[in-house]
């Protein structure tokens, strides 16, 4: 369809998603998305070795066993930390059946196979934390930007 004067050919797109930050190991790849990070702390408590936000970088797979890493990966609610295995072991395997919760915050909680609808396109997940308040800066991803930033 041809377009009008001032209009472009091109429908608009949503800018791109921001990149995962990776981390190579022996056995294992652990990726980082800070943008959905809530600083649970499951990461910093669970393995401070590995995850140590006062070292650069911060994330050192090496400093543990894959699977103690892919455990503590698991812990993450929001499924900013993610990995995939490269030892011959599978990577995360969903929680089967699916879980959500919604919380006092009005974050809502998921956790198995999970397919969710972004701007960018529908991601497969197996953690999500997820805006209940619908105010975040990163659809569809709780940020506590909005009226729930007072609980986090």
């Amino acid at each position: 369809m041809p377009s009008r004067p001032g209009e472009s050919a091109v429908p608009s797109q949503p800018p791109p998603r921001p990149a995962a930050r990776s981390y190579d190991g022996e056995g294992i790849v652990v990726a980082f998305e800070p943008h959905r990070c809530l600083h649970a702390a499951e990461c910093v408590t669970g393995l401070p070795t590995v995850f140590d936000a006062g070292r650069r970088p911060w994330v050192q797979p090496d400093d543990a066993s894959a699977d103690e890493v892919a455990d503590v990966i698991h812990r993450c609610p929001s499924g900013a930390l993610q990995y995939h295995r490269t030892d011959g072991m599978p990577d995360e395997v969903p929680d089967v059946p699916t879980h959500v919760s919604l919380h006092a915050d009005g974050v809502l909680h998921a956790r198995g196979d999970l397919e969710v609808a972004t701007p960018h396109g529908p991601r497969r997940e197996t953690r999500v934390m997820l805006c209940g308040c619908g105010a975040t800066g990163n659809t569809p991803y709780c940020d506590h930007s909005g009226p729930c930033a007072g609980h986090g």
